[in-house]
């Protein structure tokens, strides 16, 4: 009997270790679900910065991170009211950014930052993000702009995997440029006044870079400008200036490859697209353009140089109260050429020439007549609709190197009610095909037909581009 209650004994006290041990297991899961909780409100009811009013443990790992990984303007010391300088604070922000994957810079809502001319290089950690929520100032006066800083504003270089986002405004302030350049155009010498003016955002040497949402206003000449780039998207932004201020194109693209514009609206003093040379595999896409020049590939070829512009596709666009609406212009003795471009679904309004081709193109009173051209072939013109105020379609071809392969599809060019008379279509040296509705008439012999021997000389002139 003995033996039998120790054994009672022993095993009452094995269940009892059991259970204190069970009850402080559970004890301490508890204290981690509440300490989650009590971590998750502190972030979203305490000071900002994710602490509450009183004492609080060290952060886990993953809250710090999160944490960690924004990086506010006004903590590296912006003042973020628009009359300070704010640059170094911002250069100061990128720079701690760069070093983190996943980082977000924050430019925050309800302040106005003045940035000097600025160079953001990369290469940084992948994901960054440039978060402009406020709003970003230029300086307004010329005489403020360094000399050595005119080409560009806001310069981004060397970036990798790279997003410009959120619900903010990229002010040029641009007005004091475009004003001066009256005084050029009526050539008046002003003392201290740069011929060249800088673009808003530049982006150089960079890869798989997205702009979306953001507004960009005013620029003193071009707003949104990517060289030497590739895999870039942007979506969803809007570009404005008024329709007066001189060459303040809206998106410009030169030597950059693999591109997507989509659900934007634009409206400037130049071409709402620019697509220089060096490009290929560009979708633009449900776009409204105007007031501006319309949506163009060039100009293209000036002083005898080479140019190589290939797989375009511009379609669901609309157009209005533009000098252009889908163009290619070239200068005369260039050499390469532009293919494979498709124009399609393009709803015009009160357009100038919604349809042209210029390979006479001269930005002066008189250019020089020479030779050579950039060859122009496989161009297609689909669904092209609306109104024109001074011609339906402009097609000027080179006398020695003619366009190859223009289709013109469902061309209906009404006069608009501002148009200044019904005038006929222009078609010189283009060969392809028509296929209707087409409106005006005249467009139907607008191209010529055949082009066999034509077609070789176009591609003897397109050697460079291999």
């Amino acid at each position: 009997m003995k033996q039998i209650s120790k054994k009672l004994t022993f095993s009452l006290f094995l269940f009892l270790v059991v259970s204190l041990l069970v009850s402080s297991s559970v004890v301490r899961v508890e204290a981690r679900k509440q300490y989650h909780k009590k971590s998750k409100h502190q972030k979203q009811k305490g000071d900002g910065n994710g602490h509450g009013s009183g004492p609080a443990p060290a952060p886990l790992p993953y809250y710090n991170q999160s944490q960690s990984t924004i990086f506010n303007i006004l903590s590296f010391g912006a003042k973020g009211n628009g009359v300070s300088d704010d640059s170094k604070a911002l250069l100061a922000a990128w720079k701690a950014a760069c070093e983190i994957p996943g980082a977000t810079l924050e430019i925050p809502s309800q302040h106005k930052f003045l940035i000097k001319p600025i160079t953001l290089n990369g290469p940084c950690m992948a994901q960054l993000v440039l978060q402009i929520d406020g709003a970003v100032l230029a300086p307004p006066k010329v005489s403020s702009w360094p000399k050595s800083s005119l080409f560009q504003w806001l310069n981004f270089k060397w970036l990798h995997n790279f997003t410009v986002q959120g619900s903010g405004t990229v002010n040029g302030q641009g007005f004091n440029w475009w004003t001066l350049s009256t005084f050029y155009n009526n050539k008046k010498k002003l003392k201290h006044i740069p011929d060249m003016k800088p673009t808003a955002l530049r982006f150089y040497s960079s890869y798989n870079v997205t702009v979306r949402d953001i507004t960009i206003i005013n620029s003193p000449q071009c707003h949104l400008k990517f060289d030497n780039s590739g895999a870039v998207k942007i979506d969803n932004i809007t570009i404005s200036s008024p329709e007066n201020s001189p060459n303040t194109d809206g998106i410009h693209l030169q030597n950059t490859r693999d591109v997507e514009i989509q659900h934007s609206n634009i409206g400037c003093g130049d071409d709402c697209v620019s697509i220089q040379t060096g490009c290929s595999n560009i979708h633009i896409h449900h776009i409204n353009c105007g007031p501006g020049h319309g949506i163009s590939l060039g100009g293209l070829g000036k002083d005898k140089s080479a140019a190589c512009v290939s797989n375009i596709v511009v379609q669901n666009i609309s157009i209005q109260n533009t000098l252009s609406g889908v163009r290619i212009k070239t200068w005369q003795g260039g050499i390469g050429s532009v293919k494979n471009v498709s124009f399609s679904n393009i709803q015009v309004s009160d357009v100038k020439v919604p349809i042209m081709i210029d390979q006479y193109y001269c930005d002066k009173s008189k250019c020089k007549n020479q030779t050579g051209a950039v060859a122009i072939s496989g161009i297609t013109y689909d669904q092209i609709i609306g109104s024109y105020s001074v011609q339906p379609i402009h097609l000027a071809c080179s006398s020695q190197i003619p366009c190859v392969d223009v289709d013109l599809i469902d061309i209906q060019l009404k006069p608009s009610s501002e148009s200044r008379g019904f005038q006929n279509s222009l078609c010189w040296n283009s060969y392809g095909k028509s296929q209707a509705p087409l409106l005006p008439t005249s467009i139907d012999s607008c191209l010529r037909r055949g082009g066999g021997a034509v077609r070789r000389i176009a591609r003897s002139h397109d050697y460079v581009c291999y």
